[in-house]
């Protein structure tokens, strides 16, 4: 029996450095499959942690080459860590994943499902001793989740995260300022929705950090639901030109923004400036 473990191990060993070879000659499908069988070995002689770490070391070899088979091997790790406990990793791992769907295989309702799983597991941490590192860490990937959410036009959940991540913010020293971002946000797709909503939330935000009241974004909103409720369509460009020449409108702002441009009568040509 040792000596087949011996055998096991001078394996995977070989597998190992086979990977790192392909990955010097930029063969990156061999050197993740040779990853991939390192780790099979791995988790044969009962090693999870060194299987675990070939199993990233094969995702992040076929991210190069095969987007799918490197979220298949990312998934084989964060099953091993998850049954470890090792849920902080896990998180991480699945943010990886997010992003390959985000960026190579366009898949936006599969990243949300991942950066929700990863927020998840972070907040799942938060009793260690790295409460800060994982509460930045799960608001993170909700906020990302929120700012997909209204991409796809699920205003309410988007709302509630904006909300959500800015309540917990706004009694932080070091991230009270980023407060006003989230509220600005969760005001534009309570306006998309119904204006009065965004008016009763405006004054809702408000009252809840009062810091908001001076922002620019508050001030912003302001003019825009006067606009809004005037339909004029002049003002309501004006209002976001003085905004973007001091603060530079983002994609995302620019969408959100123009969707409820197109709501006020004799809007023409789509453009926000």
């Amino acid at each position: 029996v040792f000596r087949g473990n011996t055998r096991v191990e001078e394996a995977c060993e070989m597998y190992t450095r086979a990977a790192n070879m392909f990955k010097i000659a930029k063969n990156w499908s061999a050197a993740g499959n040779a990853f991939c069988q390192a780790a099979k070995l791995h988790m044969q002689l009962q090693s999870k942690h060194d299987s675990a770490t070939s199993f990233v070391d094969a995702g992040n070899a076929y991210k190069k080459a095969d987007p799918q088979e490197a979220i298949n091997c990312l998934n084989a790790a964060i099953d091993i860590y998850t049954d470890m406990g090792r849920f902080t990793i896990a998180a991480k791992h699945h943010i990886t994943i997010a992003e390959i769907y985000e960026a190579e295989l366009v898949d936006i309702e599969k990243a949300i499902a991942h950066y929700e799983q990863a927020a998840d597991y972070y907040k799942g941490e938060e009793s260690n001793r790295q409460v800060v590192f994982v509460k930045d860490s799960a608001n993170k990937c909700l906020l990302k989740v929120a700012a997909y959410a209204a991409q796809l036009e699920q205003y309410q959940k988007a709302i509630e995260i904006y909300e959500q991540v800015g309540t917990n913010t706004m009694d932080n020293p070091l991230l009270k300022y980023s407060a006003k971002e989230y509220f600005f946000k969760a005001a534009l797709c309570h306006f998309i929705v119904d204006e009065l909503n965004a008016k009763l939330a405006l004054e809702k935000y408000e009252e809840m950090f009062p810091a908001f009241t001076d922002s620019r974004e508050c001030k912003l909103l302001k003019k825009l639901l006067e606009a809004h409720e005037e339909q004029n369509c002049e003002a309501y460009t004006e209002a976001v030109k003085e905004f973007d020449s001091i603060s530079r409108l983002d994609q995302w702002l620019t969408t959100m923004l123009l969707r409820i441009k197109k709501s006020i009568q004799g809007e023409g040509d789509g453009d926000l400036k």
